[in-house]
């Protein structure tokens, strides 16, 4: 096992220093869009700012902003944030400024969505559809021309247009740096661009990006030398992938593993462990950590340290899980929609006290 994956017991609470950066405990906030961006100019809005800052005054340790596309044509639906123009850094600093100042640490995941892009919103309509170019859609991308379920033929894209996007993720990389990130997350789960180029089942490529898992990985690993050649060394840098795509032939856990070994070694500090989503019409055996397995499997095997996400939704299942070294934070989502001081009720669950709870020192009097 890799030096940097720890072999000592701790708790949900306790921190961790992924680089130079502290968290204050193990609890994070995982990347959801939130489709509302209702001037499709990609800029986050007051909506946005009480969504994160009001979970980071809630305890959460690091709060990830949602699918942030790196290109107008990146995003997955016209209602999506984005950082591929300066503007966007202007509205997203006020946002970030408050997370941090509320206690959390403030990340954002960086994405293209490819074939899954230009699909509909509850703002725009069109769900589960493809967004005509009338109502704000465009003609999406892809490893190969391989449709998504019923939506759009992506064109093939050429070395070209990857060199692109490859420059496209580190601008947008600086641009999250000018707007205080202090976390990048590289999205290469769920189906998305780079996702697409990992499964075989989606990347029919005979040239150098496509073929063997060597070539399928070439355009994630160029995406984390650009990023990572922006990005500071003393902040880190994460990367969600699916371990599976649940499908015969697809993408597995051995795939993933081997992956997430080079990644490592190409300046990653952490795998955000996710499943599914890359292909359509296959059976997800879904019950609360049905995902954890992988997590741990991947921080076993690869030497690197993960997270898990999965219908996690009680403290001591959390704890838990990282108090046997299945992962080394876990990611509340669903339940953080419903509850955003989650921490905190956690917190009492697991009998700390509100100092040990890190509750803001406004909201003390009302501690569980």
């Amino acid at each position: 096992m890799a030096k940097n994956v720890e072999k000592t017991k701790v708790g949900l609470f306790d921190p961790i220093t992924l680089r130079n950066l502290e968290i204050r405990n193990r609890i994070w906030l995982p990347p959801m869009d939130m489709y509302a961006v209702p001037a499709q100019d990609g800029k986050p809005t007051p909506f946005h700012y009480q969504h994160y800052v009001s979970r980071a005054l809630g305890g959460f340790g690091l709060v990830i902003a949602e699918a942030t596309a790196v290109s107008p044509e990146g995003r997955i639906s016209p209602n999506d944030v984005g950082l591929w123009n300066d503007d966007q850094v202007e509205a997203w600093r006020w946002i970030v400024s408050d997370i941090r100042a509320a206690g959390a640490a403030a990340g954002v995941q960086l994405n293209h969505s490819g074939r899954k892009g230009s699909t509909g919103s509850h703002i725009v309509g069109y769900e589960g559809q493809t967004v005509p170019a009338e109502a704000g859609g465009w003609q999406t991308v892809a490893p190969s021309p391989i449709a998504f379920g019923d939506l759009a033929t992506p064109l093939e894209l050429s070395v070209d247009e990857i060199h692109g996007i490859v420059d496209q993720f580190r601008a947008a990389a600086e641009r999250a740096l000018r707007a205080g990130f202090q976390v990048v997350e590289i999205h290469a789960a769920h189906g998305y661009l780079l996702s697409e180029f990992l499964d075989p089942l989606t990347n029919e490529r005979t040239d150098e990006y496509g073929g063997d898992l060597t070539g399928r990985m070439r355009l994630l690993v160029e995406v984390v030398d650009a990023v990572r050649s922006v990005w500071p060394d003393e902040l880190p840098v994460l990367v969600r992938i699916s371990a599976t795509d649940w499908a015969a032939g697809g993408w597995d856990l051995d795939q993933s593993v081997e992956t997430a070994r080079v990644l490592r070694d190409h300046g990653v500090d952490l795998i955000d462990v996710s499943t599914g989503g890359i292909v359509p019409a296959v059976t997800i055996p879904v019950e609360p950590s049905y995902q954890v397995p992988f997590s741990s499997e991947i921080r076993k095997r690869a030497g690197v340290r993960t997270t898990a996400v999965g219908l996690i939704t009680k403290a001591k299942q959390a704890n838990k899980i990282v108090r046997k070294g299945e992962a080394d934070a876990v990611e509340i989502g669903r339940a953080a929609l419903r509850n955003p001081y989650w921490p905190l009720r956690a917190a009492y669950k697991l009998g700390l006290n509100a100092q040990e709870a890190g509750y803001p020192p406004s909201y003390v009097r009302g501690a569980y």
